[in-house]
């Protein structure tokens, strides 16, 4: 048996008041993904072990069947891997967006407005001109998609033990008050620098012509860094090792793609994958379809949902559910219906982005997995409230990705 596994990140919601106390899954025509629920069974998946951040990289870990206590080290290194760039031991690498701050000092969104990958590259390359020699430890600037960069604290003089605000679950807060604190004293050093850091590269975006140039045309400046989940070289099985199953990722995100690069997976590149409702649905489905030829496990990432989630459009979320239901689901389904072996197929989040908070929550997540070899369960359809009838109950750790590859 194989599988394909089709998450669309920050999907789950909580109830919301515009919608009568449904949520945007409720809300959302999305026959194909009811369709998994129907012939499958569905339940809940606790995504975010207790006591741990409710981000991404730990949700997805678990997803993956990995244990996010042993093996998570900070989303830097996972979109490092992703990014081919190198983490030594005794290296701190740290996500580095490029943010949009008001005139007041608040944050005014977590994106630069969805900055272009060609304008936030001249200014990740300005910013490593102007700081990456000239501060008073060794830093590297990577640039990566968008907003989403990296930072590289090296040769061993830093340390990870630091407390970082997620600045998409900060929006309208003061920013300065949000720059990374240390945990312990060994990282006070650390954090001093960051917060200078913050400040120097303030004054170097500011004046750049990039951001002149935007609030000329009318967008928001990307006029301060933001550095946040900081981390040491992990140390991970691959997933074959972990399972016998070789597997492929699919993904416009450096954390995803970093996830399966250290899991021993194949990265797939989708031309026109953009991480936004705007991005290649119909590539990223054909592709899944041409993978599991000859792979046991695809994993199919779609950002869109949690960054509508993030920006409070509920229009837009109902719309990225329904792009994934017709653009994706859909397709797949069709596909291996043609194909001679027997396919599994899974839908889920991550983890919720309720569109009334526009951050990150740790609830369980629904769960949809249709496994052609058994017998489906009482669910009709697919939302947080429909799939308590189903069959799966509540998964934690390994349970889902288990079930999901037909192991148990």
């Amino acid at each position: 048996m194989k599988t394909i596994i089709i998450l669309g990140d920050g999907m789950s919601d909580h109830p919301v008041k515009a919608l009568g106390g449904k949520t945007p899954l409720m809300a959302a025509n999305k026959p194909s993904i009811d369709l998994v629920a129907k012939m499958g069974r569905t339940g809940f998946l606790k995504t975010i072990p207790d006591g741990m951040s409710n981000g991404s990289a730990v949700a997805n870990l678990t997803v993956l069947g990995y244990d996010a206590k042993l093996c998570f080290q900070g989303r830097g290194v996972l979109e490092a891997a992703s990014m081919n760039v190198p983490v030594n031991d005794g290296d701190v690498a740290m996500r580095c967006n490029l943010i949009c701050v008001n005139s007041d000092g608040t944050i005014k969104n977590h994106s630069a407005g969805h900055i272009s990958n060609e304008e936030a590259f001249l200014l990740i390359s300005a910013l490593d001109k102007e700081l990456g020699a000239g501060t008073s430890h060794p830093v590297k600037f990577y640039p990566g998609v968008s907003y989403r960069h990296l930072l590289v604290l090296e040769k061993g003089w830093a340390s990870p033990s630091l407390n970082c605000a997620p600045p998409h679950d900060h929006v309208g807060e003061n920013a300065e008050s949000l720059y990374p604190k240390a945990t312990d004293a060994g990282a006070e050093d650390t954090a001093a620098f960051l917060k200078q850091l913050h400040l120097d590269a303030r004054k170097i975006l500011e004046n750049h012509p990039v951001n002149i140039a935007r609030i000329n045309r009318g967008l928001d400046p990307a006029n301060s860094i933001w550095t946040w989940s900081p981390g040491l070289k992990p140390s991970m099985d691959t997933f074959k090792k972990l399972y016998g199953k070789s597997g492929a990722v699919i993904s416009a995100v450096d954390l995803i793609q970093g996830l399966g690069v250290l899991s021993g997976m194949d990265k797939i590149i989708v031309e026109g994958a953009t991480g936004l409702h705007d991005t290649n649905y119909e590539g990223k489905s054909a592709a899944a379809l041409e993978a599991i030829k000859t792979h046991d496990l695809v994993y199919l990432h779609v950002e869109a949902t949690d960054e509508a989630g993030h920006s409070k459009d509920l229009e837009l979320k109902i719309k990225c559910i329904e792009y994934l239901d017709s653009r994706i689901v859909k397709p797949v389904l069709d596909g291996i219906k043609l194909m001679d072996e027997k396919v599994i197929v899974a839908v889920l989040p991550d983890h919720p982005t309720p569109v009334e908070t526009g951050a990150h929550a740790s609830d369980p997540v629904p769960v949809a997995i249709w496994n052609p070899e058994l017998e489906a369960d009482e669910s009709n359809f697919y939302d947080e409230q429909e799939v308590k009838k189903g069959a799966l109950g509540l998964m934690e750790k390994n349970e889902f990705m288990l079930k999901a590859l037909g192991l148990h």
